[in-house]
Protein backbone atom coordinates (compact mmCIF):
# COMPACT_ATOMS: atom_id res chain seq x y z
CA UNK A 1 0.00 0.00 0.00
CA UNK A 2 1.31 3.48 -0.61
CA UNK A 3 -1.49 5.32 2.21
CA UNK A 4 -2.06 3.83 5.56
CA UNK A 5 -5.13 1.55 6.28
CA UNK A 6 -7.16 1.31 8.83
CA UNK A 7 -9.48 -1.76 10.42
CA UNK A 8 -10.76 -2.50 14.06
CA UNK A 9 -10.90 -6.32 15.27
CA UNK A 10 -11.48 -7.65 18.87
CA UNK A 11 -9.71 -9.73 21.31
CA UNK A 12 -10.34 -11.24 24.03
CA UNK A 13 -7.76 -14.28 24.41
CA UNK A 14 -7.40 -17.62 22.93
CA UNK A 15 -9.60 -19.31 25.26
CA UNK A 16 -12.08 -16.12 25.52
CA UNK A 17 -10.80 -16.06 29.07
CA UNK A 18 -10.50 -11.94 29.33
CA UNK A 19 -12.47 -9.33 28.33
CA UNK A 20 -13.30 -8.28 25.28
CA UNK A 21 -10.58 -6.14 24.02
CA UNK A 22 -11.03 -3.45 20.99
CA UNK A 23 -7.97 -3.24 18.52
CA UNK A 24 -7.25 -0.50 16.31
CA UNK A 25 -4.85 -1.16 13.74
CA UNK A 26 -3.23 0.94 11.36
CA UNK A 27 -1.35 -1.02 8.67
CA UNK A 28 1.61 2.04 7.12
CA UNK A 29 3.27 1.60 3.66
CA UNK A 30 6.36 -0.53 3.90
CA UNK A 31 8.17 1.43 0.85
CA UNK A 32 10.81 4.09 1.69
CA UNK A 33 9.43 6.22 -0.56
CA UNK A 34 6.24 6.47 1.92
CA UNK A 35 7.99 7.22 4.96
CA UNK A 36 6.17 10.34 5.70
CA UNK A 37 2.94 8.27 5.50
CA UNK A 38 4.61 5.84 8.42
CA UNK A 39 5.57 9.17 10.68
CA UNK A 40 2.15 10.65 10.57
CA UNK A 41 0.70 6.93 12.05
CA UNK A 42 3.01 7.18 14.37
CA UNK A 43 2.33 9.92 16.33
CA UNK A 44 -0.82 8.25 17.39
CA UNK A 45 -0.14 4.78 18.03
CA UNK A 46 -0.01 3.40 21.53
CA UNK A 47 2.08 0.64 19.77
CA UNK A 48 3.81 -1.09 16.89
CA UNK A 49 4.14 -4.49 15.70
CA UNK A 50 7.44 -4.14 13.37
CA UNK A 51 6.93 -6.87 11.09
CA UNK A 52 10.28 -8.53 9.22
CA UNK A 53 10.75 -11.35 6.65
CA UNK A 54 12.38 -14.36 7.78
CA UNK A 55 14.53 -14.52 4.64
CA UNK A 56 15.28 -10.68 3.90
CA UNK A 57 15.59 -9.43 7.55
CA UNK A 58 16.12 -5.89 8.79
CA UNK A 59 15.94 -3.92 5.53
CA UNK A 60 17.30 -0.10 5.27
CA UNK A 61 13.52 0.97 5.36
CA UNK A 62 13.04 -1.00 8.58
CA UNK A 63 16.22 1.38 10.26
CA UNK A 64 13.87 3.92 9.25
CA UNK A 65 10.86 3.67 10.53
CA UNK A 66 12.40 2.30 13.61
CA UNK A 67 14.53 6.02 14.26
CA UNK A 68 11.08 7.15 13.50
CA UNK A 69 9.25 4.87 16.48
CA UNK A 70 12.32 5.78 18.81
CA UNK A 71 11.36 9.46 17.63
CA UNK A 72 7.81 9.01 19.15
CA UNK A 73 8.44 6.52 22.21
CA UNK A 74 6.35 3.95 20.38
CA UNK A 75 6.60 0.79 21.86
CA UNK A 76 7.30 -2.24 19.95
CA UNK A 77 6.77 -5.95 19.49
CA UNK A 78 8.43 -7.49 16.39
CA UNK A 79 7.14 -10.15 14.65
CA UNK A 80 9.43 -12.67 12.28
CA UNK A 81 7.12 -13.38 9.19
CA UNK A 82 7.54 -16.01 6.25
CA UNK A 83 9.05 -18.56 8.51
CA UNK A 84 7.70 -21.38 5.58
CA UNK A 85 9.88 -19.62 3.12
CA UNK A 86 12.85 -21.32 1.68
CA UNK A 87 16.39 -19.22 3.71
CA UNK A 88 13.94 -18.30 6.85
CA UNK A 89 16.06 -17.82 9.85
CA UNK A 90 14.51 -16.53 12.87
CA UNK A 91 17.55 -16.20 14.71
CA UNK A 92 19.62 -14.24 12.00
CA UNK A 93 16.52 -11.67 12.44
CA UNK A 94 17.25 -11.22 16.25
CA UNK A 95 20.75 -10.47 15.63
CA UNK A 96 20.19 -8.43 13.04
CA UNK A 97 17.62 -6.42 15.18
CA UNK A 98 20.25 -5.88 17.72
CA UNK A 99 23.19 -4.80 15.14
CA UNK A 100 21.23 -2.84 12.81
CA UNK A 101 18.35 -0.97 15.29
CA UNK A 102 20.34 -0.62 18.28
CA UNK A 103 17.36 -2.82 19.27
CA UNK A 104 16.96 -5.38 22.56
CA UNK A 105 14.87 -8.15 21.29
CA UNK A 106 13.68 -10.23 23.85
CA UNK A 107 12.17 -13.76 22.17
CA UNK A 108 8.88 -14.97 23.75
CA UNK A 109 8.63 -17.84 21.18
CA UNK A 110 11.05 -19.73 19.48
CA UNK A 111 10.21 -21.52 15.94
CA UNK A 112 9.63 -25.16 15.91
CA UNK A 113 11.39 -26.17 11.95
CA UNK A 114 11.65 -23.80 9.13
CA UNK A 115 11.24 -23.47 5.56
CA UNK A 116 8.86 -26.64 4.08
CA UNK A 117 9.41 -28.10 7.79
CA UNK A 118 7.99 -25.05 10.25
CA UNK A 119 5.24 -26.58 12.53
CA UNK A 120 4.28 -24.00 14.32
CA UNK A 121 6.20 -22.36 17.72
CA UNK A 122 7.27 -22.79 21.31
CA UNK A 123 5.71 -20.79 24.00
CA UNK A 124 8.46 -20.19 25.91
CA UNK A 125 6.44 -18.76 29.31
CA UNK A 126 4.07 -21.40 29.20
CA UNK A 127 6.88 -23.83 28.18
CA UNK A 128 4.89 -26.23 25.50
CA UNK A 129 5.05 -26.25 21.76
CA UNK A 130 2.12 -24.85 19.91
CA UNK A 131 1.62 -27.16 16.82
CA UNK A 132 -0.69 -25.78 14.19
CA UNK A 133 -3.24 -27.43 12.03
CA UNK A 134 -2.31 -27.15 8.03
CA UNK A 135 -5.80 -28.13 7.28
CA UNK A 136 -7.32 -25.02 8.64
CA UNK A 137 -4.14 -22.75 7.87
CA UNK A 138 -3.27 -22.01 11.37
CA UNK A 139 -6.69 -21.46 12.40
CA UNK A 140 -6.70 -24.37 14.78
CA UNK A 141 -3.59 -25.49 16.54
CA UNK A 142 -2.88 -27.75 20.10
CA UNK A 143 -0.83 -27.77 22.61
CA UNK A 144 1.64 -30.22 23.03
CA UNK A 145 5.17 -31.46 24.66
CA UNK A 146 8.45 -29.35 23.37
CA UNK A 147 10.40 -31.54 20.92
CA UNK A 148 13.27 -33.27 22.45
CA UNK A 149 15.59 -31.94 20.32
CA UNK A 150 14.23 -27.89 21.27
CA UNK A 151 14.13 -28.44 24.58
CA UNK A 152 17.83 -27.22 25.52
CA UNK A 153 17.22 -24.34 23.15
CA UNK A 154 14.08 -23.23 24.72
CA UNK A 155 15.15 -23.55 28.07
CA UNK A 156 18.13 -21.09 26.68
CA UNK A 157 16.13 -19.07 25.09
CA UNK A 158 13.33 -18.78 28.28
CA UNK A 159 16.47 -18.15 30.69
CA UNK A 160 17.00 -14.91 28.84
CA UNK A 161 13.44 -14.04 28.37
CA UNK A 162 13.03 -14.61 32.27
CA UNK A 163 16.39 -12.65 32.48
CA UNK A 164 14.78 -9.48 30.80
CA UNK A 165 11.45 -9.69 32.93
CA UNK A 166 13.50 -9.61 36.19
CA UNK A 167 15.48 -6.16 35.23
CA UNK A 168 11.55 -4.49 35.22
CA UNK A 169 12.06 -3.39 39.30
CA UNK A 170 13.93 -4.32 42.17
CA UNK A 171 11.26 -6.93 43.26
CA UNK A 172 11.53 -8.78 40.48
CA UNK A 173 15.19 -8.96 40.35
CA UNK A 174 15.29 -9.82 44.20
CA UNK A 175 13.07 -13.23 43.28
CA UNK A 176 15.00 -13.91 40.36
CA UNK A 177 18.12 -14.08 42.52
CA UNK A 178 16.70 -15.54 45.24
CA UNK A 179 14.90 -18.64 43.30
CA UNK A 180 16.49 -18.63 39.96
CA UNK A 181 12.89 -17.79 38.56
CA UNK A 182 9.41 -16.01 38.04
CA UNK A 183 5.91 -17.23 38.02
CA UNK A 184 4.59 -16.68 34.88
CA UNK A 185 2.40 -13.72 36.12
CA UNK A 186 5.70 -12.47 36.83
CA UNK A 187 7.33 -12.83 33.35
CA UNK A 188 4.40 -11.11 31.65
CA UNK A 189 4.20 -8.19 33.98
CA UNK A 190 8.01 -7.94 33.76
CA UNK A 191 8.02 -8.18 29.59
CA UNK A 192 4.81 -5.79 29.73
CA UNK A 193 6.94 -2.91 31.82
CA UNK A 194 9.77 -2.85 29.93
CA UNK A 195 8.33 -3.05 26.65
CA UNK A 196 5.76 -0.18 27.93
CA UNK A 197 9.39 2.16 28.57
CA UNK A 198 10.92 1.08 25.32
CA UNK A 199 13.56 -1.09 27.03
CA UNK A 200 13.14 -4.09 25.18
CA UNK A 201 10.94 -5.58 22.50
CA UNK A 202 9.58 -9.18 22.62
CA UNK A 203 9.34 -11.03 19.02
CA UNK A 204 7.72 -13.56 18.01
CA UNK A 205 7.55 -15.90 14.83
CA UNK A 206 5.14 -17.68 12.40
CA UNK A 207 3.84 -17.38 8.29
CA UNK A 208 1.17 -14.86 7.79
Amino acid sequence: TITSAATTCFWSGMGKQFPEHRINVIDTPGHVDFTIEVERSMRVLDGACMVYCAVGGVQPQSETVWRQANKYKVPRLAFVNKMDRTGANFFRVVEQMKTRLGASPVPIVIPIGAEDNFQGVVDLVEMKAIIWDEASQGMEFEYQDIPADLQELAEEWRTNMVEAAAEANEELMDEYLNTGELSKEQIVAGIRARTLACDIQPMLCGTA
